[in-house]
């Protein structure tokens, strides 16, 4: 029963690999690593892949309190995404936002997280992206828990900030609106990328520079206007961040730097990972961004060849750097054929197994219908099974929810099977909580049932929670084991 009470204590950061597509069931990818063309999403197909967009979903580190909030989902093909959905009051213009996203879908990047859709329904407008699992600069370097970011991967954030700003400009992506640490996250492999999301303008007049007012490039506090030479600006006040591990204006950076005081500018806790060399040079890359006059700055590929040099463990992977982790997902070899569909998330394959098996994982069970007299209630039982069975066979999910909460009110020794069927009946109906809440009571009922295990998996990855759906389906299969060889015995 500790299966029962601690798999859904909480929601993890997704950090695997998502598995294989299923091409018959969303999306056709070449690969799981593939970058998919840009499309037009539904709100619906959206809504389904956050779970109507909960709030325990949100990954933008402001969380609701985001003008602008970003949703962890998962879409058909089981694809990880990242969800950002704009105030009510963003882009009254669906066809102007439309063509904004599709020419940022249009820019391809390994440095970029890339935008592969877009939704504009009634007053909703939202952008899709590739999922990142490893948090965000900022969180790496102002509200690390483990380690702080070594200087070698700060060195390497740098170069891959420029190389994906270099990309943009080739790509007449001149624009890139609130550069900072908070826009740059980590990929699977431990490698930053800069969000596309900073390429869209972030109103419809593209006057919006959301950055503290400290931070903001002079020219835009002059005119309300970004230059492409503000993109500069804003990647000093990144080199900043990275050199200092902290938020520091640039007006006091500037100070520091002119009177030689390096030391006060650099984080203590790099203390012995660099050459002073190095750092003198980094600084100085930063104070020649950060000039006042957008003219004086340097342009983006004098960036490149200044950092290039200054990278020294480019044969070390980031992760390696990083001090993480990268764990494929193993799925269990002995999966049954529901434990294959749950997996695929393929919710008719799933009915139509549950429609085969019945009622027979259930046979010898002590059982409400096999042990009451024959009474007038146990008639309107019977009825009531009946009606919900015919309603399930038919997928009239709707009226299959409500004879089996009838039913499971009216027995005192609940069945499983009743629970496992309403739970993909929630599952159709879009309430993928509910239905991990039967699948958690089938377990109760029948608490060696694989089928319980599979369900509970399926619900928990519509939930977005792959961590502990793996768990399940890894107790499912060995419960199926533990069947096959009591069987052989």
């Amino acid at each position: 029963m500790g299966c029962f009470q601690s798999k859904t204590a909480h929601l993890p950061s997704p950090d695997q690999d998502p598995p294989v597509p299923d091409p018959a069931n969303g999306e056709e990818l070449e690969d799981e690593q593939a970058v998919p063309a840009f499309k037009e999403f539904s709100l619906a197909e959206l809504r389904a892949a956050t779970n109507g967009f909960n709030s325990e979903l949100i990954v933008s580190e402001s969380g609701e309190k985001a003008p602008n909030v970003v949703y962890r989902g998962k879409l058909r093909n089981n694809r990880l995404v990242a969800v950002k959905r704009f105030s009510k009051q963003s882009w009254p213009d669906p066809h102007q936002f439309l063509a904004e996203a599709a020419g940022v879908g249009k820019v391809r990047h390994k440095r970029l997280v890339n935008l592969i859709g877009c939704c504009a329904e009634g007053d909703e407008r939202l952008l899709v992206a590739e999922y990142m699992p490893n948090d965000t600069l900022s969180k790496h370097l102002f509200h690390w828990e483990k380690q702080p970011l070594p200087w070698d991967m700060r060195v390497r954030a740098a170069y891959y900030i420029a190389q994906a700003l270099d990309h943009c400009n080739t790509e007449n992506r001149k624009l890139y609106h609130d550069l900072n640490a908070y826009r740059v996250l980590f990929d699977e492999d431990g490698d930053p990328r800069l969000s596309s999301f900073g390429l869209i303008k972030n109103s419809r007049d593209g006057k919006s520079y959301s950055t503290n007012l400290a931070y903001t490039p002079p020219e835009f506090l002059r005119t309300g206007r970004v230059i492409p030479e503000s993109v500069i600006y804003s990647y000093g006040t990144v080199l900043l961040d990275l050199l200092s591990g902290k938020h520091i204006p640039p007006s006091h950076a500037l100070d520091l730097i002119r009177g030689k005081n390096l030391l006060l500018l650099m984080d203590s806790s790099l203390e012995g990972q660099y050459a002073n060399e190095d750092a003198t040079e980094l600084v100085e890359l930063a104070s020649k961004c950060l000039q006042y006059e957008a003219k004086d700055r340097p342009e983006i590929t004098f960036l490149l060849s200044a950092v290039a040099p200054l990278q020294k463990q480019t044969e070390v992977a980031s992760l390696v750097l990083m001090g993480l982790t990268k764990t494929p997902v193993v799925l269990p070899t002995m999966l049954s054929p529901l434990g294959k569909a749950c997996v695929r998330m393929d919710l008719s394959a799933v009915h139509e197994i549950l429609l085969k098996t019945g009622y027979r994982d259930e046979e010898g069970a002590e059982n409400e219908l096999s042990f009451q007299e024959w009474t007038q209630q146990v008639q309107d039982m019977l009825n009531t099974k009946k009606f919900g069975d015919i309603a399930f066979r038919d997928k009239d999910f709707k009226n299959a929810v409500e004879y089996y909460s009838k039913l499971v009110s009216m027995m005192s020794v609940p069945s499983g099977t009743v629970f496992v069927r309403r739970a993909l009946a929630y599952l159709m109906n879009g309430q993928p909580e509910l239905a991990l809440r039967d699948a958690m009571q089938a377990q109760v009922c029948l608490p060696e049932w694989p089928t319980a295990f599979y369900m509970q998996a399926l619900a928990l990855s519509k939930l977005g929670m792959e961590t502990d759906a793996q768990d399940m389906l890894n107790d499912g299969a060995s419960f199926e084991v533990k069947k096959q060889n009591s069987w052989r015995n």
